[in-house]
């Protein structure tokens, strides 16, 4: 789980504010793509006291962009950034 710029999400009539992006792959076919499930979550000090998820969906990477994830020093940071950018979030 990863902190980001705070950002306005509407839930159910309301606006609430997510400041964590949760990511794990759910699929990886190991030659050419990988799907991430990722989250928002509410606004908390810490992950282990993140809050209600706010938002949620699956991104693709494949292409040019999978082959420059698979040689990233750090995959799981270069997938934060990467679906950090997909959604248009800022890492803190």
């Amino acid at each position: 789980m990863k902190q980001i710029q705070p950002v306005q999400i509407w839930v159910n009539g309301q606006v609430k504010e997510g400041s964590w992006l949760n990511s794990y792959i759910i699929n990886d076919n190991l030659s050419s793509s990988a799907t991430f499930y990722w989250s928002i979550l509410a606004s908390g000090s810490e992950p282990d006291s993140a809050g209600e998820k706010l938002s949620e969906g699956n991104s693709t990477i494949d292409g040019e962009n999978y082959i420059v994830w698979g040689e990233a020093a750090d995959i799981n940071l270069a997938a934060y950034q990467w679906i950090a950018s997909q959604l248009g979030l800022t890492l803190i």
